[in-house]
């Protein structure tokens, strides 16, 4: 005998279908996927989908397509985004406790490259997560009116975020390592510090104006203190004659101090910055019998020997050169957005006159009013330039008024907005010998140098008590002295500050 089983009751109604889901007795819906397994036949329900879709893809690229899309895509996406996320929080946490390693890397040219290549992967992610989405979302499928909108906002999501991401790999990395590469060519290991100090000759040349050969027309030391980043520029005056040499071939070739040579052909002047034409214009083999080791050096004869007639002046080794082409110079002011000077007294634009005593209103291109002035490339090039109406000492303190008014100009943030601009401008600008792995260093006593007041010497009648004409030994030896008494300065006895 059989028995039949109890009649089963009532089911409550439910939709399951696509979405998978079931319900419970009061009509409480669970289980629901309006995501991933939405009501296509509602446009309501498409288009709220598609706002949610197409923000998280913003916020958090890959997110979409865990939610909704191929879950493999999704772990790839979900990763590089965590990836990109760690090293931004990194390289935050590096920067506060410790700058200096972070600068080490900034400046490693394969460290750039690495990081180009990242950056440009995670933009071409970028766009094939928005596309994907779009996918997604089925536009088809929203009210009519939500369509553009919902594009609109998935295609600038992608120019905010992705755009930025391709700008930092090709306006700030690329063109870093780049300028890099092209002005740091010397790989060979630092030279350690002279006394405390590391000791750059700073030279300035103009290679415009229609000149066939160059002469250093600005020539200065910068030395600057190894532990605390303090700067003391030293002004060499261009003209500064019978300049002694420290040990090396020039030495060899004037043991008591440059001398002149008159030739029809081709001679020079005592002046210091004759020696382009002693060393390199005036031989046949352009320098290389007396530096044969320059151009591997990545230097010149000429360089060379006014990096040894500046040792022989000041007393100090310098082991490293950076030279600055005016004919660029305008270039770096306008990548900085222009430079503030007060200038002392009206100047001229110009090449100067045309016979002895004419007067500058007749040869002037232009002026540059006494005053305070926001300087544009052009007239701060001509602000360093003109010496027709006021003297070389003049020159030079304009000179030095400019290097400093650059680098308050040359703050982060600034840099930072212009800075292809910046770097294409140092490329066409600077020559240097300075190491790369010397790079890191340096830059972390350029933060510490911004805190104090830059120190100058300038080796001028006034500024040093020398005759630049004709100067004597002993009056290069009180040069020497000056030096040392700006680059050690006594430190206070105890009695002298508790007298204080």
């Amino acid at each position: 005998m059989s028995v039949s089983a109890p009649p089963r009751p009532p089911q409550p109604a439910h939709s399951g279908g696509a979405g998978g889901s079931s319900a419970r007795p009061g009509g409480v819906i669970i289980g629901e996927h309006p995501i991933r397994r939405p009501d296509t036949r509602s446009p309501q329900v498409m288009t709220r989908r598609a706002w949610w879709l197409v923000i998280l893809n913003f916020l958090i690229p890959g997110s979409a397509q865990s939610l909704a899309g191929n879950r493999r895509l999704a772990r790839i996406g979900l990763t590089a985004t965590l990836v990109m996320w760690l090293l931004v929080i990194a390289g935050i946490g590096i920067t506060v406790v410790s700058p200096g390693f972070l600068t080490s890397l900034m400046t490693n040219g394969f460290f750039l490259l690495l990081v180009q290549i990242v950056l440009l992967a995670y933009a071409v992610l970028w766009v094939i997560l928005t596309v994907d989405t779009l996918r997604l979302v089925r536009l088809v499928k929203l009210k009519p009116s939500a369509r553009p909108l919902v594009a609109l906002l998935a295609i600038l999501g992608l120019v905010i975020g992705g755009g930025s991401v391709t700008y930092a790999s090709q306006q700030l990395i690329g063109p870093a390592r780049e300028a890099l590469a092209s002005i740091f060519t010397n790989n060979d290991p630092p030279v350690p510090p002279s006394n405390g100090y590391y000791n750059f000759l700073l030279l300035g040349a103009d290679s415009g104006l229609g000149r066939e050969s160059m002469r250093f027309d600005s020539i200065s030391v910068v030395s600057v203190n190894a532990e605390t980043g303090a700067v003391h520029i030293t002004g060499i005056p261009r003209d500064l004659a019978y300049a002694p040499f420290a040990d090396g071939p020039m030495h060899d070739l004037y043991p008591d101090g440059f001398e002149g040579h008159y030739s029809e052909d081709c001679g020079w002047g005592p002046g210091i910055n004759q020696l382009m034409n002693a060393v390199e214009i005036c031989q046949d083999d352009e320098g290389a019998s007396i530096y044969p080791e320059a151009a591997a050096n990545s230097s010149t004869p000429a360089i060379e020997a006014t990096k040894d007639a500046a040792e022989g002046i000041l007393g100090i080794e310098i082991p490293y050169y950076v030279f600055v082409d005016m004919k660029g110079f305008a270039d770096i002011v306008d990548a900085l957005g222009g430079v503030d000077i007060t200038v002392q007294e009206r100047l001229p634009k110009g090449g100067g006159p045309s016979y002895e005593g004419e007067p500058a209103e007749d040869w002037a291109i232009g002026w540059i009013e006494a005053g305070p002035q926001h300087m544009d490339g052009d007239t701060a090039q001509w602000y360093a330039r003109s010496r027709y109406t006021t003297s070389d000492w003049d020159r030079m303190r304009r000179q030095r008024e400019l290097q400093q008014a650059i680098l308050a100009q040359a703050n982060p943030a600034n840099v930072l907005t212009r800075f292809q601009q910046v770097a294409a401008a140092g490329e066409d600008l600077v020559q240097t010998d300075i190491p790369s792995g010397l790079l890191p260093f340096l830059i972390d006593l350029a933060v510490k140098a911004k805190e104090q007041p830059v120190q100058t010497l300038e080796l001028t009648p006034e500024g040093a008590g020398i005759d630049t004409d004709e100067p004597t030994s002993d009056e290069y030896a009180h040069v020497r002295d000056l030096v040392q008494q700006a680059l050690y300065p006594p430190s206070p006895s105890p009695d002298s500050d508790s007298a204080g």
